[in-house]
């Protein structure tokens, strides 16, 4: 009786935590200064002639070297307990390399994963051995070393949840994530 009194009590206690008092629906607060822009009756944007010295940026010509090459993947997959690149990935690699190559000041993190068997330390490990795989093929295709990141997450941040082998293979993963 005490133990489900107790944990009746830490679940109320939890669901009470999370709970935020922040509506997401309301309003946000509007700036009606006479020297705000584009925060009137008109919205945001609503000042076209760009008084005050803000410039214009163009979302789209920003946004499309933002997300690196455009219809390429950026995930490889690895075989169990094994950071060889496979040749299926070869082309993946070498489209990002060209673009990299292309775009100088563009970076990139490689974010090397794990499925969920064996311990944290080994995985740690055999994510951060799979993003230098990566790594060290763009290195080889001339990409600069101070354009690319190799981290692990181990089994820590799962593509899929589940001890299921078609899980497990698509956690065995390398993330290409480009940077600002």
């Amino acid at each position: 009786m005490f133990k489900q009194l107790t944990l009746a009590l830490a679940i109320t206690a939890l669901l009470a935590g999370c709970s935020s008092p922040v509506k997401l629906d309301e309003a946000p607060v509007e700036d009606r200064s006479a020297g705000a822009i584009g925060t009137g009756p008109g919205g945001a944007g609503s000042n076209p002639t760009n008084q005050g010295g803000v410039a214009k940026v163009d979302l789209d010509a920003a946004s499309a070297n933002a997300s690196g090459p455009v219809g390429v993947a950026r995930i490889i997959y690895f075989d169990y307990d094994s950071y060889i690149v496979k040749p299926e990935f070869q082309s993946l690699i070498e489209a990002h390399s060209r673009f990299l190559r292309a775009n100088p000041a563009r970076k990139v993190v490689i974010e090397g994963h794990t499925d969920a068997r064996g311990g944290s330390e080994y995985n740690l490990a055999l994510g951060q051995k799979r993003a230098e795989a990566v790594r060290r093929a763009f290195a080889l295709l001339g990409v600069g070393d101070s354009q690319v990141e190799a981290v692990s997450f181990g089994k820590e941040k799962p593509a899929v949840p589940g001890n299921t082998e078609d899980a497990y293979a698509q956690n065995r993963r390398a993330e290409i994530s480009y940077r600002q």
